[in-house]
């Protein structure tokens, strides 16, 4: 498996709890899969879309709220599936060499 596997499968096996993963390790996942995410959408020439409308600021406000202690478990699992789909589709995009035309 590749390393962009295995994070898919670590979020995954996070979101339903499959293995015991503490608050802090989920909201380290959180914020790895951030820069998985940006890192990606740079190499694929995707810009981010710079406003509320991109879902990577669901995810950083998530683990802004899971700082502060007020974020739900339903709410962590959310972001961390939607973090493995966004990079599962970044990783598509990749391997199949598409162009992004944007504009």
């Amino acid at each position: 498996m590749s390393s962009i596997t295995d994070f898919i499968v670590e979020l995954i096996k996070a979101a339903n709890d499959d293995y015991k993963t503490t608050d802090q390790e989920k909201k380290r996942l959180l914020e790895r899969s951030v820069l998985f995410i940006r890192d990606m959408r740079d190499t694929v020439g995707f810009p981010a879309a710079q406003t509320d409308a991109d879902r990577v600021y669901d995810i950083q406000k998530e683990v802004a709220a899971m700082g502060m202690g007020s974020s739900s478990t339903d709410e962590i699992r959310q972001c961390l599936l939607l973090s493995a789909t966004m990079i599962r589709d970044l990783r598509v995009v990749l391997d199949t060499g598409t162009e992004i035309r944007i504009g």
